[in-house]
């Protein structure tokens, strides 16, 4: 089925332009994934992006999962509520010393808890934390409703948009 869809490019090119949600939430724990599972980067991605159509890794073999995981230019860091999996984040160096927020998100059952908005100023600091002569990171209009506005909200800044058809067939 195609739909109309805009995507949004977001990005901070300071770290003192980070804003809002500083105060931990209770019971949240945030994890480096130091040894990388393509199983566990897959679940992740399923579970989290189903919602919203997160359909272009569905196809992957395990070993093309494998080698996006076992690359020194991937960070992930995974959001624990009380010993539950909450969400995650992936964090890609690029070439420029960018750092992109390819991957953010909690699963289905921690949406609306106020997790977003710290899970999101964690993974810009971490970002910064890379070095990064800037933070970016895209969205859409088939992402969750208060996806831009969050990333607003914590200081990125939209510096492109494109609106294209996008078939949302999953197979």
């Amino acid at each position: 089925m195609d739909v109309e869809v805009t995507t949004y490019y977001l990005e901070m090119r300071d770290p003192d332009e980070l804003t809002g949600k500083s105060a931990i939430p209770e019971g949240l724990e945030v994890r480096r994934i130091e040894v990388p599972s393509p199983e566990f980067s897959r679940s992740l991605y399923v579970t989290v992006g189903k919602e919203w159509l997160w359909i272009d890794r569905l196809v992957w073999s395990g070993e093309k999962w494998k080698r996006w995981v076992d690359r020194k230019e991937l960070v992930t860091w995974v959001a624990y509520m009380k010993g539950a999996p909450a969400g995650y984040f992936e964090l890609v160096m690029q070439k420029d010393r960018s750092v992109e927020i390819a991957f953010f998100g909690l699963l289905p059952q921690f949406i609306g808890k106020g997790l977003g908005g710290y899970l999101l100023n964690e993974a810009i600091r971490k970002a910064w934390d890379l070095d990064a002569s800037r933070v970016w990171v895209h969205t859409c209009t088939l992402d969750h409703p208060h996806a831009l506005g969050n990333y607003e909200a914590r200081g990125l800044t939209i510096v492109r948009q494109e609106t294209h058809v996008q078939d949302i067939t999953d197979g």
